[in-house]
């Protein structure tokens, strides 16, 4: 089982981030420009906290407030998981599954340098049986 540093090296190290002070709607605007569902929010260099799709739904949307009026602070998640580029595919699926959370910024010695999605580690791990089960077929065929 492969780790997040090999996920990260084949779908990229790159991550949206916002300002904690930055109006919803900004936050809103650049996770739609790259169709993306989370933002992790950075404060002078250090990730203090996260924003999903579903956190502008449950806390703005619903709440009938304006997504202009609303700082990305007022409905950021700040209780992080976080893993680091050496933690296991394996104990990321148990971790999302566990706390039912489907993004994991990644960091090394606080500094950010990723996030996985449950998503991409599913497609990782298909990725990856589907060619130990072709290197084992062209071995039995080559074999026999």
């Amino acid at each position: 089982m492969g780790a997040v540093s090999n996920l990260l090296d084949s779908k990229g190290h790159d991550v949206l981030t916002v300002r904690p002070d930055q109006p919803v709607s900004e936050a809103i605007e650049k996770m739609e420009e790259l169709s993306a569902g989370t933002s992790v929010v950075v404060e002078g260099g250090e990730v203090v906290g996260i924003i999903s799709e579903r956190d502008v739904f449950r806390k703005v949307i619903l709440k009938g407030q304006s997504i202009d009026d609303v700082k990305v602070q007022d409905i950021m998640s700040t209780d992080l998981t976080t893993i680091t580029p050496e933690t296991s595919l394996d104990d990321c699926m148990q971790l999302m599954t566990n706390k039912r959370i489907r993004h994991l910024p990644v960091l090394r010695d606080k500094a950010l340098c990723g996030i996985v999605s449950i998503g991409d580690v599913v497609k990782y791990l298909v990725v990856e049986k589907d060619f130990k089960i072709r290197n084992l077929e062209t071995y039995i065929s080559g074999a026999m």
